[in-house]
């Protein structure tokens, strides 16, 4: 597996990536096979994504922004800089409270 939809060999900003676009989730999947899952995500204020499980650990790092993002029922607020391990098969949903950015890991 190799990473793909962004530039080798040079310095880059994660964050400027994903743009936020009101309405909207936008993602760009760096890497997906059945071992690891790398994702950039921008989200609009007010835009969420359901309760779900996932088969595998999922781990999120909020670069800028802010989201509610919920763990096996209980809520948590999440800013830029910090990060928050959602364990595999426990449910979790997430929604913007403002604009923000994160990336997404999930090993299987």
């Amino acid at each position: 597996m190799k990473i793909k939809n962004i530039a080798q060999s040079e310095p880059l900003k994660l964050d400027e990536l994903v743009t936020v676009s009101e309405g909207q989730i936008v993602s760009r999947t760096l890497a997906q096979n059945g071992h690891v899952s790398l994702t950039l995500f921008a989200f609009a204020k007010g835009e969420e994504i359901s309760t779900h499980a996932s088969g595998g650990d999922a781990l999120v790092t909020v670069f800028e922004g802010k989201a509610k993002i919920t763990v096996g029922g209980k809520e948590f607020i999440v800013k830029g800089g910090e990060s928050i391990l959602m364990p595999a098969n426990v449910s979790h949903a997430l929604e913007a409270i403002e604009d923000f950015k994160m990336s997404l890991t999930v090993v299987f």
